[in-house]
């Protein structure tokens, strides 16, 4: 039987986990959107259906909401990073599974940002643009001073590996 290709993922490498309240942070984001959304189908419910409408965007809201928070809780538990001596490695996905391999040599850009939630719980996501045309890869749910250590490092990298060139 031959090897799958995620059991051939780079197996020395220390994966760095995003911290735990990223969970809570996108957990929050998502019913915020699921809320919009109920919100939204109990005033055409409500007017169709009378109450009884509302009653089932309340319930459509409960049962979205958690099965929502469930993917999102595992999804998050799927995402880590990896620096190596000469890119960046960032996996990540719960159905569809994705490891990006960043080379130091491609960094173009590397921005730091927080929305309000993340703000509120003191996380930060590290955004690393490089030549590829709209390529953007993201470690998001990093406490500031890791966010701010990595896009130090990660400069430092890439301006090493343009000097060598």
């Amino acid at each position: 039987m031959s090897a799958k290709v995620w059991d051939l993922w780079p197996g020395e490498v220390q994966w760095q986990p995003m911290s735990r309240q990223l969970r809570t942070v996108w957990v929050l984001r998502s019913l915020l959107n699921v809320l919009i959304l109920a919100v939204l189908a109990a005033v055409p419910l409500t007017i169709w259906l009378g109450w009884d409408g509302l009653l089932w965007a309340l319930g459509g809201y409960v049962v979205l909401a958690g099965l929502r928070s469930l993917a999102v809780a595992r999804t998050v538990a799927t995402w880590g990073y990896a620096e190596r001596e000469e890119d960046l490695l960032v996996r990540h996905g719960l159905l569809t599974r994705r490891l990006s391999i960043v080379p130091y040599g491609r960094i173009q850009l590397i921005d730091l940002s927080a929305g309000p939630i993340e703000r509120m719980f003191g996380l930060t996501t590290v955004q690393v643009r490089t030549a590829a045309l709209g390529s953007t890869t993201e470690v998001p749910g990093l406490d500031p001073p890791v966010a701010a250590a990595l896009r130090d490092r990660l400069a430092v990298r890439a301006a090493e590996v343009r000097e060598g060139l």
